[in-house]
């Protein structure tokens, strides 16, 4: 099956510092121990096995218990209510990893997926800050750090990073989790912002 996907993620984790797992590919244990995380994407173009995802937002809960590396991921993701029937499907094929490609370490890594809901994924961009909410399940927000040169990100350039080879580093002004039986409050902790290109065949 192949397939496009073209858009920006964001993500906040529990990391105190900035996630050592974008440098470290996942060897390196996250900042306590364990990483508990929420994540948007925001689809700009999109296509899987024909059918256009273009325009849609997913957004997913990760609670990975030590390094990343080593699996037994637990995973569960929210599907823009817009989404068709065939969309719904699709995407949830591809961000679980069953279509392979970029995202196909979920299908090794995952060892609990809680599955995939309908729910209203807003995925917002005001100024530097993008913004994530599901319902009440997810309210997040994340802005570039600054650095020493005005009007220029921080970032790590030329990664091997699974999401993406340029991250800008960033921190959380609200990550606020209500799902699972997870209640999480990541507020000022590690953020990423990304812009995406994964594929799969």
């Amino acid at each position: 099956m192949a397939w496009s996907i073209d858009g920006e993620l964001i993500l906040n984790c529990s990391c105190t510092v900035f996630c050592p797992c974008v440098v470290s590919l996942g060897m390196h244990p996250p900042t306590e121990g364990y990483c508990q995380a929420w994540s948007g994407v925001r689809i700009d173009r999109g296509e899987i096995d024909g059918v256009d995802v273009s325009g849609l937002n997913v957004a997913m809960l990760l609670d990975i218990p030590g390094k990343m590396e080593r699996g037994n991921w637990t995973l569960a993701l929210w599907i823009d209510e817009r989404a068709t029937e065939p969309q719904f499907a699709a995407l949830e094929r591809v961000m679980s990893g069953r279509a392979r490609g970029t995202t196909g370490l979920f299908k090794v890594l995952v060892g609990s997926y809680l599955g995939a809901e309908r729910a209203p994924v807003a995925f917002t961009t005001d100024g530097a800050t993008r913004r994530l909410s599901v319902g009440k399940l997810i309210q997040g927000a994340v802005a570039p750090i600054s650095g020493k040169r005005p009007g220029e990100e921080v970032m790590v350039v030329n990664t091997e990073y699974w999401m993406g080879p340029e991250v800008t580093v960033a921190r959380a002004e609200q990550g606020r989790v209500r799902a699972f039986g997870r209640v999480w409050n990541f507020e000022g902790r590690s953020a990423e912002i990304c812009a995406i290109a994964w594929s799969g065949e």
